[in-house]
């Protein structure tokens, strides 16, 4: 189908990123917010659960499977690096993304998974930026912060608002938290 491979140094298998999906790679000092990597994953888990429930879609945890499954299928891939305590990378939430594209890997090396999207689940594509708002809703209130929208003329610049442990930002992603380093690394998710 022609897409790039690209090698990264985040947990999990191959994975796919692309058109219709919703990507958010929130930056967090988990150290200040008493989080080791599996609360974390666990939380982005949720934030996705909380997105897909504003839509009237079920979302579940599969022990020892991360990521967050529906309608038989994982909707939304979770892998994460976490270094000196700063997480990067994140997760993909298949909105109306192209499904076929999952056809030629094996997402997140599980082969006897099948990715799904909202799209299916709900038989149309919720609008974007209701499925953006939504996540950046859950993600508030999964990891009590406040986000600040910069928009696409605000791009680039470090506009912050305070949040207690954590600052917040959002840029190109839906939903970006950011302060500074402690101890510690790991990878973790799929």
């Amino acid at each position: 189908m022609g897409a790039q491979v690209v090698d990264c140094d985040r947990g999990g298998d191959v994975t796919f990123h692309g058109p219709g999906q919703l990507v958010a790679y929130p930056i967090l000092d988990l150290h200040a917010r008493g989080l080791h990597a599996g609360d974390y994953v666990r939380a982005l888990e949720e934030c996705v659960i909380r997105t897909l429930a504003a839509f009237g879609a079920s979302g579940e945890r599969v022990p020892g499977r991360p990521g967050v499954w529906a309608g038989g299928g994982k909707v939304a891939a979770i892998g994460v690096r976490i270094e000196r305590g700063v997480s990067r990378h994140g997760l993909a939430l298949n909105v109306s993304t192209d499904l076929a594209w999952f056809d030629a890997i094996v997402p997140c090396g599980l082969p006897d998974a099948s990715a799904t999207s909202m799209r299916r689940l709900l038989g149309a594509a919720p609008p974007f930026e209701a499925v953006v708002r939504a996540f950046r809703d859950a993600f508030a209130g999964v990891f009590e912060c406040g986000l600040v929208d910069v928009g696409p003329a605000g791009l680039g610049k470090r506009e912050r608002a305070s949040t207690g442990p954590a600052r917040t930002e959002t840029s190109a992603a839906p939903a970006r938290a950011e302060s500074r380093a402690a101890a510690g690394e790991g990878r973790r998710g799929a």
